[in-house]
This record gives C-alpha cells, structure tokens and sequence, in this order.
C-alpha cells in the first residue's frame, strides 16, 4: 500500500478495464480472498491514518463495497476499536448480497460487531463504504437518499472520511460527482486493484482527497492496457537548456513567435501576449518574439526588453513555433488563415480557439495540417472545448477525457484540455492526468504563461504531446511549490518564475 504523489506516473484503469483486472486475478485466489485483502487494507490504513480515533463508524452499501467495509470492521473490532456499522440493507426485488459481500456480512456480526439503524451520535472517524466502481447515486436508485444523508452526515462531521475505492458518488471514469460537492474534514481515499482515472480529473481530486493504493497483490498477465496515465515528475520531460552542451547559443533554443494582444480604441489585450512571451523566455527560449494585433501602443517590454517586437507580417512563421490567440480578439480571425498554413508548430489558445470553433473553413484548415506533417497543440479551458464541440462547458466537464480525445482525433493534434485534473492527449498515444497544480493558478492569465511554457519546449525540438507533458506539469509544480504567505501568485509571477 504507498500514498499517490506527483513524483511517478502511474497507469489508470477505468470501470470495464479494472473488471476485467478483478476476473482475472480472481482465478488464480481461492474464493472471498481479493475482498479479505480489500477489508484488511482498509482496516490498516485506517488504523495508520488515525491511530488515536476509537469510535469508528462504517457505512456500507448493499453491494461488494459494503463487504469490504463489513471485513474492515471486523479487523478494527478485533483491534479493539468501537466499531459501529450501519448497512443500507437490500434495493428491492433484491434476495441477497453478492457471495463475497454476504460472507463478509457474516464474519463481522460473527465476531461481535454491532450493528445500528442509524450511524452514531459520536465518532472519530468514518468510512465510506457504500458504492464502489460502477455504483451511481441518483435519485432512481433504491437507497440513494439514505446514502446522500448518510454522506452528508459524514461531511458535517468534524473526523477524517476515508473512502473505500471511491467517494460514493464520483464516477470512476469521468470524475463527475452526483453527491454534490461540499467541503468537510479531512478525506482519503484507498483505490483498490487499480487506479481510477476519475480520482485525478473534474471534481475527483476534490472529492477523493488524499489517494492510497493498494493493487491486493495481484499481477495478472493478459491485463488490459490502461486507459490513461496519470502524469507526475518521471514523465514530464525537462525544459530545453537542461544538459545542453557548453558551445550552445541563442540559436540552439529556438525561436518562440506570440501573435496575438488585440489593441483598440475600446480594449487594450496586450498583457496577454507579453505573459505567454514572458514565460517562453523564462522557460528557455532562446529568442522570443510579439507581434501585437490591432494598433499596437508597445513597441517593448520595459520589464523584459529582451522580448522583439515585429509586425505580424514581419514574421518568419515557418521557422518559429507559433503561439497565437492570447489576447487575440477579433483581429486574431484575420491572421489565422496564413498562421495555419505556414507555420510547421503551432500552439493556439484563447480566442484563436473561439475563432475556429465559429469558422468551418479554419476548422478546415486546422484538421489539414496534420496530412502536411505540421505539429499543432490546442490548449482550451472547458467552455473553448465545448465550442469546438459544439455542445456545452457542463458536459465537456462530465466527460473530460471523451472529450479531449474527440478533439484530437477531429482535427489530428495534441490537445491540452485544462482545469483540475488537465487532460493531455493526442491521435495513437494514451491520454495524461496532471497530477500537479492547485487553486492557485485560478486566476487570469495562468492559461497564456501555460501557452508560453509549451512553445519553448516545443522551440527547444521537444516533440508536440510530450511538450505538452512537460509544460503542464511544471506548471502546475510551479504552483505546488509557490511559498505559503509569499508574493501572490499572478500570472506575470508565474511567468517570471
């Protein structure tokens, strides 16, 4: 059993897959045994987590979730621990719990464990233990509003919540929450036999908070591959000047063009660009240029005068890897039709995304790039991706990575869909989770220095996905790291750091 972090990569297997896992390390265990791992797991890392609480409550589902909560309590019983147990009982039309769980059922009342109608007055901490991979809690399923009270007493507790597989609720596949978000005391979650990519994208890293794993001892052969990975430092590839040789110049790093910056009588968007060219530099650019849209009123940077400004005809955009859009506007639409077809790498974001979403000859163009051999990462936040998609931000964010990975395979390049849990993906390769970033980085113009990150990485000869691998999750670190009760984190901090 080991806690998840940010430092390794590791597979992630959605509901079908993780079923699969289960029949086949199934058949090589004697009956009941991966559920008498799961129980005594999760009874170990209760005992770890609050090796002081003595009145522990368990909540368990009708179904194998709530077996290993019974095999759990058992242990903890046997520990000597005040164990109180509360059991949805049976959906109607049901005779019986599955094998495994009854048997479990019956081993914890065999060895004393209480049983109560209702959860307790007092305790110091609870276990979740009602529905598992697979299980929906909405208002049609038998049970659902004694669960939804149960958890919501749980939530109004003061003790630590430990989750059995999942938050009752959260989708294994996807990380949308039926329950209903709310904050509460501390949460863990043990995922059991995989990790489930529902955990680490949408509301799972709020929900399931603190992830254990534990995979039961099992190691089948013939197992499915994993439906994603969840991204961490082993993976993501370094910035460009890192081993670079001694004889290195500007030149070595590439050329980063930010086009973009709208300037007019009403709105002046320029901060945009020069955040993502900011970034670009700082993240190893060897030169970095801003073609500012509109009627420029820059012609430097006085906080970065290393950044050249061009007019945007005056760049060479098949030597450059172009980041268009931040800041982009209207005007954006004018450029975008030559940005397409001249530049080899191209990274598009903000409103060169909307621009294309309401285009269909730049949609056009976009998906024929990938037939010339051109590079090209989009980097839309949820309502972008939902205008591409031409449905709504709520249910791009129900299915995050079915989403992401319809975008790639329509227009053929790599995708950067962000948000909690931002999802990287690309035709032929398995979609990334971000294991890194926080709240931080909710604030505006943290998506143009993400944009700035990627074009360096790209302009430093890092191919497009794994570009995108790197720039995300060093962005994200980047807010993991920043000092608590420091300099705020803004957008143009960020970029500097």
């Amino acid at each position: 059993m080991r806690r998840i972090s940010s430092a390794l990569s590791e597979p992630l297997h959605g509901v079908a897959a993780t079923r699969e896992l289960e029949r086949l390390a199934a058949t090589g265990l004697p009956p009941h045994m991966l559920m008498q791992r799961a129980g005594l797991a999760v009874a170990r890392l209760a005992l770890a987590l609050a090796p002081h609480a003595q009145r522990i409550w368990i909540a368990c589902g009708p179904g194998n979730n709530g077996g290993d909560g019974f095999e759990a309590a058992m242990h903890l019983h046997r520990w000597g621990k005040s164990v109180t147990l509360t059991w949805t009982g049976l959906p109607p039309g049901k005779t019986g719990q599955p094998p495994d769980a009854q048997a479990s059922r019956e081993r914890a009342l065999a060895a004393g464990v209480p049983m109560a109608a209702q959860p307790p007055e007092d305790f110091d901490f609870c276990i979740d233990a009602l529905l598992g991979l697979g299980g929906a809690l909405d208002p049609a399923r038998p049970g659902s509003a004694l669960m939804r009270e149960w958890l919501a007493r749980m939530r109004a507790g003061t003790a630590p919540r430990l989750a059995v597989d999942l938050p009752t609720g959260l989708d294994a596949d996807t990380g949308a929450f039926a329950a209903g978000f709310a904050a509460g005391p501390e949460v863990f979650t043990l995922s059991l036999l995989t990790l489930k990519p529902g955990l680490f994208t949408a509301n799972g890293r709020d929900c399931a908070g603190q992830v254990w794993f534990d995979d039961l001892g099992t190691a089948s052969a013939g197992a499915p591959a994993p439906d994603a990975w969840l991204l961490g430092a082993d993976r993501a590839s370094r910035a460009p000047r890192h081993a670079s040789p001694h004889a290195s110049h500007k030149g070595s790093f590439g050329d980063v063009a930010v086009l973009g910056g709208e300037s007019t009588a009403h709105s002046h968007m320029a901060g945009a660009a020069l955040l993502a060219a900011r970034a670009a530099l700082h993240a190893g650019a060897g030169r970095v240029y801003v073609a500012l849209l509109g009627s420029p009123v820059l012609s430097t940077d006085p906080q970065q005068p290393e950044l050249m400004f061009r007019a945007p005809e005056a760049l060479d955009l098949a030597q450059q890897v172009v980041v268009c859009g931040c800041g982009g506007g209207d005007a954006v639409r004018a450029v975008l039709p030559k940005v397409l077809s001249a530049a080899p790498r191209l990274v598009l974001d903000a409103d060169a995304l909307n621009a294309i979403a309401g285009d269909t000859q730049l949609q056009t163009q976009l998906m024929a790039r990938h037939q010339r051999g051109y590079a090209t990462v989009l980097t839309p936040h949820p309502l972008e991706a939902a205008r591409l998609a031409g449905t709504s931000a709520q249910e791009v964010q129900a299915k995050r990575l079915v989403h992401a990975r319809q975008l790639a395979e329509r227009f053929r390049c790599v995708v950067v869909l962000k948000g909690s849990g931002t999802v990287i993906t690309a035709p032929g390769q398995a979609s990334a989770i971000n294991s890194s970033g926080n709240a931080l980085l909710a604030t505006a113009g943290t998506g143009d220095v993400l944009a700035g990150m990627l074009g360096a990485r790209m302009a430093g000869g890092v191919e497009a996905f794994e570009a995108a691998c790197g720039a995300v999750f060093a962005h994200g670190r980047l807010a993991d790291d920043w000092p608590a009760g420091g300099q705020a984190l803004t957008a143009s901090a960020l970029a500097n750091a």
